[in-house]
């Protein structure tokens, strides 16, 4: 199926509601076209181009609730996913937590949508990777790498009168850059709604760089240390953070946001006063959806302000609950910085490490977001401003509550991409004190 307009949309969500004999029906359609370049060895092992398409037919007796899925859009489809819908609500038990499907909203017109994304040519892509392997290729190391971009719609529909649509463009780009003898590593990401934002050749220019210089690591002792983390390594950190702003999980006594004898941590100062973090639908530079799965408006809201926790997340069954409006969670996440660039920001560091990026993350302490996980593709000693040689690789053991609590400075915003979930963010780099490393990793 092509990616269809507001109209088309609307045209065939009204036809399956059509057929709709339930007490409520409501209707998601989604659908992207997708394609993608992977190299190795400095050459392209992959391309390729894929098309999907999706209905979701949710279909509710009273709290019973029946959910069939079909990519398949012929009359005689459409229906027949209706009626399994049906057919499984009868079967299903009552759900206690069933929430009435939402009425008409307003949303505001989103910005996810850049017509030169969406127009690339198979030829722009293969003149991206090849501006990547050139740089690699120059300095006689070896490059793996993954571009992908994607358009896609989603549009939503239900018996109570709610229309929801919305397109979108993305593009994802990741290289590793090695060194011949494998022994030095670098890392380079980048993600934008637009294309014409995306310099495959500068961000391979940057991984060949810490490849080059990371060879030969040294081991230092594991410790506690200043560290200097660079925005894809405070994506995988940050993001144990922004996704578990649950009000339901902080009410049970299940979070990071619990108070010990019950209550939760809304409105307490857990962070830095230089922590502030927020997401906004309309942000030029991180744009998202204007409506959330089940049609709830997004709007800009802000989580964290002077470190003080101002918002929680509400499924609209806990809202209801507890008498509040049901905040929908974030769909990307902005922190705001300071000024400095990594490069400026290492020139006052007297001793301190340099992180490239962070990866195999894994939770040790859900409860005080106590995470672990390995340093990788680059890792730097620092001392008087200078990187002086790389190390070798870490495991660390750190709270992201408690990174915040030790913030010496931090830098300018950039966009960039989670290696663990693939979600993009506007993060800084951060200057952290007391950074805890428990052990050596003798990987590259």
């Amino acid at each position: 199926m092509a990616i269809l307009t507001k109209d088309e949309a609307h045209a065939l969500l009204k036809k399956v509601l059509s057929y709709s004999k339930a007490d409520e029906c409501e209707v998601n359609l989604s659908g992207t076209d997708s394609a993608n370049i992977r190299y190795a060895r400095n050459a392209v092992s992959t391309s390729g181009k894929v098309t999907q398409s999706q209905l979701v037919v949710a279909s509710a007796y009273g709290k019973k609730q029946g959910v069939a899925t079909i990519n398949e859009f012929d009359d005689a489809s459409l229906e027949k996913v209706v009626r399994r819908s049906e057919e499984l609500a009868q079967l299903a038990p009552e759900n206690p937590e069933f929430v009435s499907f939402l009425g008409p909203q307003t949303y505001a017109e989103s910005v996810t949508y850049v017509e030169s994304t969406a127009s690339i040519t198979p030829k722009l892509r293969s003149d991206l990777v090849a501006q990547s392997l050139e740089v690699a290729k120059n300095a006689k190391a070896v490059a793996a790498g993954f571009l992908e971009d994607n358009t896609g719609f989603s549009a939503l529909m239900n018996t109570k009168g709610l229309f929801a649509y919305n397109t979108s463009t993305n593009t994802n780009f990741s290289v590793t850059v090695r060194t011949e003898d494998g022994k030095g590593s670098g890392y380079a990401t980048r993600g934008y709604n637009d294309i014409t934002k995306l310099d495959t050749k500068k961000a391979t220019q940057i991984a060949t760089e810490k490849a080059v210089k990371s060879a030969n690591a040294k081991a230092i002792e594991p410790g506690k240390y200043t560290v200097i983390l660079e925005p894809a390594a405070v994506a995988v950190l940050l993001e144990n953070l922004f996704f578990r702003l649950d009000a339901r999980q902080a009410d049970e006594g299940r979070s990071f946001l619990s108070k010990a004898g019950g209550g939760t941590r809304l409105g307490e100062k857990l962070m830095d006063e230089r922590v502030n973090i927020y997401s906004d639908p309309l942000n030029p530079e991180l744009p998202t959806n204007t409506w959330n799965g089940d049609g709830r408006p997004q709007e800009k809201t802000t989580w964290v302000e002077k470190g003080v926790i101002k918002n929680l997340t509400y499924s609209r069954y806990w809202a209801q609950k507890k008498g509040v409006k049901a905040v929908p969670g974030p769909d990307a996440a902005i922190m705001e910085g300071g000024t400095k660039s990594i490069e400026e920001l290492i020139a006052g560091t007297k001793k301190g490490v340099l992180v490239t990026r962070l990866w195999y993350i894994r939770d040790v302490d859900p409860q005080s977001v106590l995470l672990t996980g390995l340093t990788r593709d680059g890792t730097f000693y620092i001392e008087n401003g200078k990187i002086q040689y790389p190390i070798k690789n870490f495991r660390f053991n750190e709270s992201p509550i408690i990174m915040l609590n030790n913030l010496e400075e931090l830098g300018k915003v950039e966009r960039t991409v989670s290696v663990e979930s693939n979600n993009n963010y506007l993060l800084p780099p951060l200057k952290v004190r007391d950074f805890t490393f428990s052990s050596l990793s003798d990987a590259v």
